[in-house]
Parts: structure tokens; C-alpha cells; sequence
């Protein structure tokens, strides 16, 4: 056949002899050898001199077009005539098609690169190419190599942050009847909080021996690059970056800062909702009814909104004002985080920071001081925060990508493999398979 025919099948070492369409519109494309280097023993590499006989074998490629082709390679088996090879024969091989393999290169290749780089499940990309689940998980093993083994680029901002792998599992104890944690599985996740790397690496568990773990395999020289480590507040995080990183600067994100704060706000509702009226709250009390606006931003709220939420606490009394006092804390602390990336200078800080402590040691409410407690121990970390602006905005939105990642793929049993996965994922857009880049 013309060569713009196996020019355009493009499978190299192999000649298109004929092509025929069968009666349910199936392309049949009859292939020969068109390499030489086919006839070399795979054994001793002595080429052959006296063939066999013929064989024929029908490996599957990529489709092309709407309907798929069936690739038939009529190859010959030739005898090996070195002496000393212990293979007496063989059959032709090229490189997209090697001796026993039932499946293209290209098309296993292209089954590794639908997960690693699209961020296909496994399943679809062996329905769409229409392989077994084992073929392109191993394809995908072999592709998602060269993400895992590839050198880190330099960070100077590393974000940390833990991630739920999978439900937590319960047990009775048979002794006391009552339920215990019987599996509690977490991935800790490093990334580039202030590039584009995305997930540099993931390893199971949280506590500081497993962040020291990971910093353990990578160059000392990268480590002396990194100047700050951006963390929730998590004191396992920061005792673990203190020994493996003792010249960066922990970051606290100021995300977690406000989180604390409004649980402190629920935590006062609650309990003043059940000391004074010996119950739970119900929908008609109006703390109850102001909740939401509690918890939102003074800058969020309209006038009208505001106005509402500041009057009804007001006229239900001591609960009310426990609530507006701890609402205030809140406001107070979020007045003082709001001075990074403002350039404020350090007399301004002290001074709102004075005003949020001595607001909480005034207030005589257990939640609001050990809030003023527990950001006095932070606080070296916090202004580190508030002169730099780093947070670890980064870790949460890649945590937010793994949930997605293990939802497709209905879990994961093996965690080698999801770590795999999710590393493959989050660094798309580093490795240019993400648009925008």
C-alpha cells in the first residue's frame, strides 16, 4: 500500500500492507515488518538469517475516528543460529510492539497519561481506551514515576497541613460496652505555599516524628532554603518544624486564628443558653436567631443587619451582653489580623493588641480568656503573619483537590497509590497540563 498510509498509522518498524472495512464498519489494517533490526534475536542480539514461519498477532492501538481500527501484524519466526543463545527461536519485535505484548506502547502510554496528567480515574481511562483496570494502573504507575522521582525546585514559604484519609472507624470495647476509635488515618501534606509547585509530598500520619520523616529524604541544601513554614495551630507541627527547621519561621495562618474565635463565640451561646435557661436553645430565642451574624464579618453586615443583631442580644438581658462581649473579642482579633500586608507599623500592632488582651482579661468570661490565652502563647507566630502576610491559603485548596481525587475514585484502599494520585493532581499546573498555566 502507499506509504501515506502507514505514514499516517505512524507506528514505527511496522508498514501498512492493506486496509479493509468489515461488515460492522471495523477498519482492518493488515501490517508487516518494516524494521530490520525486528530480525535480531532478543536473546544474544544475533541477527537472523533463515525463518520459521509466520505468525499473526493483533495488538490494540489508540483509536482513530469514530469507529476503532483492528490492527492484524502477519510477522515472521525466525531461528536463532548462535550456538550458545539459549533461545532456539523467536518471533519479529518492534519497539511499540514488543515480543508478547498485546497492547501498543502508545496506547499504554497514553492510558498512564490520562491519569497522571488529565486526572482521570482509572476506571474511566480503561473504559475510554478500553483496557482492564490492572493495565492502566500499572501504565499509571510507570508514567507517575517521573513525577515522584523528579528533583524538588526550591521554597522559600512551605505550607504544612493534615488531611482525613477516609472515615474514622469505630470498635466496642467488649469490657466496658463503650465505643473507642479503632482507625483514625490522616496524610500530612507538604506544599509550595508560595509558588506553583503545588503538593511536594505526602506521608501518612501527623505527628512530628512524620513531618521529620519526610524532611529526612530531602536535600539538606533545600532545606536551608526554606525561610518560613506556614501552619495551622497545631503545636505537633511546630515542635517537629523546630527540630528539622530550626533557622525558618513559622507562620500561623490567620484562618485558623478567626476559626478559633468563632467556635469560642458558639461555645459562650451555648453555655450561657444552658446555665440560664436550663436548656438548649430553641429557634424563638434571640440568641438563638442571631447565630449567623455573630459569626460573620462586621464589614459583611449591612446596617439594617447590624442593627438587628447588636438590638435583639441587647434586650434579652446577661445572655445577650456575654454574647455582644464575646462578639467583640472576636472583632478585636480580627481588627489585629487585619494589619498584614497593610504595612502597619509595629506601635499600631501593640496597641491593638493591647486593646484585644485587656478587652478579654476585662471581660471575666472563661472562653474569651483563654482565647486571649491561647493567642498570647501563638503570638510569636501570629506576627510573623502579620509582617509577612504568608498563610496557608495553598495547603487547604490542594486538601480540597485530594477529597475530590478520593471521591472519584470511591476511595482508596492502597495509600501508596492515593498519594501517588493526589501528588499527580496537584501538580498539573507546575508541569503545564493545567490550563491556565
Amino acid at each position: 500500500m502507499d506509504n501515506n498510509t502507514t505514514l499516517l498509522l505512524d507506528l514505527d518498524g511496522l508498514a501498512v500492507a492493506k486496509v479493509e472495512r468489515l461488515t460492522d464498519g471495523t477498519r482492518r489494517v493488515h501490517l508487516t515488518t518494516a524494521d530490520e533490526a525486528a530480525r535480531a534475536c532478543p536473546s544474544c542480539g544475533v541477527f537472523a538469517l533463515r525463518a520459521k514461519g509466520f505468525v499473526q498477532t493483533r495488538p490494540r492501538d489508540l483509536p482513530h475516528g469514530e469507529r476503532g481500527l483492528e490492527l492484524v501484524w502477519r510477522k515472521r519466526r525466525w531461528y536463532c543460529t548462535e550456538p550458545a543463545c539459549p533461545r532456539k527461536s523467536f518471533t519479529e519485535h518492534v519497539s511499540q510492539v514488543p515480543a508478547g505484548a498485546r497492547i501498543t506502547g502508545r496506547l499504554r502510554n497514553a492510558a498512564g497519561r490520562r491519569v497522571r496528567d488529565a486526572g482521570s480515574t482509572v476506571v474511566q481511562a480503561a473504559r475510554d481506551l478500553g483496557l482492564s483496570w490492572p493495565t492502566v494502573m500499572h501504565a499509571f504507575h510507570s508514567a507517575g514515576q517521573e513525577v515522584s522521582a523528579a528533583a524538588l525546585e526550591p521554597v522559600e514559604v512551605l505550607g504544612i497541613d493534615e488531611t482525613r484519609r477516609g472515615r474514622m472507624q469505630w470498635r466496642q470495647n467488649p469490657q466496658t460496652s463503650r465505643w473507642e476509635p479503632a482507625a483514625d488515618r490522616w496524610h500530612t501534606g507538604f506544599v509550595d505555599a508560595f509558588g506553583i509547585q503545588g503538593l511536594l509530598g505526602q506521608v501518612e500520619g501527623r505527628a512530628p516524628s512524620d513531618v521529620l520523616a519526610w524532611l529526612a529524604t530531602t536535600p539538606l541544601p533545600w532545606r536551608r532554603q526554606i525561610r518560613y513554614v506556614a501552619i495551622d495551630m497545631s503545636v505537633g507541627y511546630r515542635a517537629a518544624i523546630r527540630t528539622g527547621l530550626p533557622h525558618a519561621q513559622v507562620v500561623v495562618d490567620h484562618f485558623h486564628v478567626v476559626q478559633l474565635a468563632n467556635k469560642m463565640l458558639n461555645i459562650v451561646r451555648r453555655r450561657t443558653t444552658a446555665t440560664l435557661r436550663g436548656r438548649r436553645g430553641r429557634a424563638s430565642d434571640p440568641e438563638w436567631k442571631a447565630r449567623r451574624r455573630l459569626l460573620r464579618n462586621r464589614e459583611d453586615l449591612t446596617d439594617a443587619q447590624f442593627s438587628t443583631m447588636w438590638n435583639a442580644p441587647i434586650d434579652a438581658g446577661t445572655i445577650g451582653m456575654t454574647l455582644l462581649t464575646a462578639w467583640i473579642a472576636k472583632e478585636r482579633l480580627r481588627d489585629l489580623l487585619a494589619c498584614a500586608r497593610t504595612g502597619a507599623d509595629r506601635h499600631l500592632i501593640g496597641h491593638l493588641r493591647f486593646k484585644f488582651l485587656t478587652w478579654c482579661a476585662d471581660s471575666e468570661i472563661p472562653e474569651v480568656r483563654q482565647l486571649a490565652v491561647t493567642v498570647d502563647r501563638w503570638w510569636p507566630e501570629i506576627a510573623a503573619f502579620i509582617a509577612t502576610g504568608h498563610s496557608n491559603s495553598k495547603s487547604e485548596g490542594i486538601n480540597r483537590v485530594i477529597k475530590l481525587v478520593a471521591r472519584a475514585a470511591h476511595g482508596f484502599r492502597n495509600p501508596t497509590n492515593q498519594r501517588l494520585r493526589t501528588r499527580c493532581v496537584t501538580t498539573r499546573r507546575a508541569r503545564g497540563h493545567l490550563y491556565p498555566a
